[in-house]
C-alpha cells in the first residue's frame, strides 16, 4: 500500500509543470531523484526552458538599449548632423572637416565621420585615437568597428551590408521618415530574435558546461558516499542544481544593466551555489538510504522475533501433546489393568459352581 502511495505521489510530481519543477528545484531538494527520473530528455528540456527565459530577458533589454540608441540617433541627425545622402555603396556627407562624437552617454564609444579621406595613414590615425573599449570610424564606402575585446578592427562594406536589404541608396530625409514610420519595429524584431538567437545558443553551451563539471563533482560524491548512481541521473539532478544560480544570474544581469553594480567573484558564487545544492540532494539520498537500511533491519529482527515465539509455541504445543499423550496411555494401561482385574475376580468367582454342579 505505501508502495503504491509514493507511485502516486511520483507521477503528481511528474504532472506539475514547468514552474513548479522551478520551484521544487529551489525549495525542495529532496525531490531531485523523482525528477531525475524523468530522464535525460525532460532534464534537457528543463534547461533549455530556463536558458531560454534568460535570453528573452537579455534581448528585450538590448531591444529596449537599441530603441534608445535610434531614437537619440534620429533626434541628433534631425537636429545637428549635416545632410548627407548614400547611392551604390558610397556615403557622403556635407562637411569638409570630419565629425567627432564622443561622451560617457554615448553607447557606441568615440565615433569618427570623415567620408572624404581615403588616406590608410589617416584612418590609421583615427583608430589608434580611440582608446575606449569600442568606437566606430564611418568612411565614404565602410564602417570600421574598434572592439578591445577582438583585438582588431571589423569591417563592414555598406555596398554588401544594404544590398542584402535592398538598399540602394537614401539620404538624411529619407532615414528620418523611416525610424518615425511603422517600419522600424522590423528592426527591433529583427534586434530581437538575433540577441534572443545569440544569448541562448552561447548561454545553454556554458550552462550545460557548468551542469558538466558540477555532474563530475557530484558523481565523485556519491562514489565517496558509497552511492550506486549513473552519471546519467548525477547530471539530471546537476540540471536541476543549477536552477537557483541561473535565477541569480538573470537578477544580476538585470542589476547590472540599470546599474554599475559589479560582483567581482559571481562566476564562483554561480557554481558554488549549484554545487551545494547537488551534494546536500545526494546526501539526502544517503540518509534516506541508510534509513531504509534501519527499518529493512528492524523488520528482520521483528520477523526472527515473531518467528522464534511461534517455534516456541510450537515445541509447547508438542510437549503438551506429548504429556496429554502418556497421560492418555497411563490411563488406558490403568483401565487396562482393572479390566483383568476385573475379570480375574469373575473367574475365581465362578470356579466353586461349576465344581458342585
Amino acid at each position: 500500500m505505501e508502495k503504491q502511495d509514493s507511485n502516486v505521489e511520483q507521477k503528481e510530481v511528474f504532472k506539475k509543470g514547468f514552474f513548479k519543477k522551478v520551484w521544487y528545484s529551489i525549495t525542495k531538494i529532496e525531490k531531485y531523484p523523482e525528477m531525475a527520473t524523468e530522464g535525460l530528455g525532460k532534464a534537457f528540456s528543463y534547461l533549455c526552458k530556463i536558458v531560454a527565459i534568460l535570453a528573452i530577458v537579455l534581448s528585450i533589454w538590448m531591444t529596449y538599449e537599441t530603441y534608445n540608441l535610434i531614437k537619440q540617433g534620429v533626434d541628433y541627425i534631425q537636429n545637428e548632423f549635416p545632410e548627407f545622402s548614400y547611392k551604390d555603396g558610397i556615403l557622403q556627407v556635407d562637411s569638409q572637416e570630419p565629425i567627432i562624437l564622443e561622451g560617457q552617454n554615448n553607447p557606441l564609444g568615440k565615433v569618427i565621420i570623415d567620408t572624404n579621406t581615403t588616406s590608410e595613414e589617416k584612418i590609421d590615425e583615427y583608430l589608434n585615437s580611440i582608446n575606449q573599449d569600442t568606437g566606430i570610424v564611418i568612411l565614404k564606402n565602410k564602417a570600421l568597428i574598434k572592439n578591445s575585446s577582438t583585438l582588431g578592427e571589423i569591417s563592414y562594406d555598406y555596398k554588401q551590408a544594404l544590398e542584402e536589404l535592398s538598399i540602394t541608396e537614401f539620404n538624411k530625409t529619407d532615414l528620418i521618415n523611416y525610424a518615425s514610420s511603422g517600419q522600424i519595429y522590423t528592426v527591433y524584431i529583427s534586434v530581437f530574435i538575433t540577441m534572443f538567437v545569440y544569448t541562448f545558443v552561447m548561454y545553454l553551451m556554458t550552462t550545460l558546461w557548468y551542469v558538466l563539471a558540477i555532474g563530475i563533482i557530484g558523481y565523485i560524491t556519491a562514489l565517496i558516499l558509497k552511492i550506486k548512481m549513473r552519471y546519467v541521473a548525477v547530471f539530471n539532478m546537476s540540471v536541476y542544481a543549477i536552477t537557483l544560480s541561473i535565477l541569480l544570474n538573470i537578477i544580476y544581469l538585470v542589476v547590472n544593466m540599470i546599474t554599475t553594480f559589479d560582483m567581482q567573484y559571481f562566476q564562483v558564487m554561480y557554481i558554488a551555489v549549484a554545487t551545494i545544492y547537488l551534494i546536500a540532494a545526494i546526501f539526502i539520498i544517503k540518509s534516506e538510504f541508510i534509513k531504509k537500511q534501519a527499518e529493512l533491519i528492524k523488520i528482520a529482527e521483528a520477523q526472527a522475533i515473531i518467528k522464534k515465539e511461534m517455534e516456541n509455541e510450537k515445541g509447547e504445543e508438542e510437549d503438551r501433546n506429548k504429556d496429554t499423550g502418556k497421560e492418555e496411555k497411563k490411563d488406558e494401561e490403568e483401565k487396562n489393568e482393572n479390566d483383568k482385574k476385573d475379570k480375574k475376580d469373575k473367574g475365581i468367582d465362578s470356579e466353586p459352581e461349576g465344581s458342585n454342579a
